[in-house]
């Protein structure tokens, strides 16, 4: 689970009415070396495992079958959607799939 006190939430109209600055110090992060960043990894949980060779060798290739379907939606839902470009309905289907899957762990 993330550490919640690390976590900063901002509504969009307080970053629009305001200017942020970053609080990450970048002179510290170019300075890691690929051991430090590695090793941050390690010690992640929430940390992907690496993928090497012998995963890449292993893996294989599957495209999810499409449905095509007839589905009413809310007019600024498809308009949010929309305004992040093109391949919207790529970004609405990876959304639900998060959420099934997020679901299917939950129960």
């Amino acid at each position: 689970m993330p550490n919640d006190a690390r976590i900063t939430k901002v509504s969009l109209s307080d970053l629009k009415a305001r200017d942020r600055k970053s609080k990450t110090d970048w002179a510290e992060v170019d300075a890691l070396t690929d051991e430090d960043i590695e090793r941050a990894v390690a010690d992640d949980p929430d940390a992907a495992p690496i993928l090497d060779e012998a995963w890449f060798k292993s893996a294989k290739l599957t495209m999810p079958a499409k449905k095509l379907i007839s589905l009413r939606l809310d007019a600024d839902v498809v308009d949010y959607f929309k305004g992040g470009g093109s391949r919207y309905q790529s970004r609405m289907n990876a959304m639900l799939r998060a959420f099934m899957e997020h679901s299917r762990k939950t129960g």
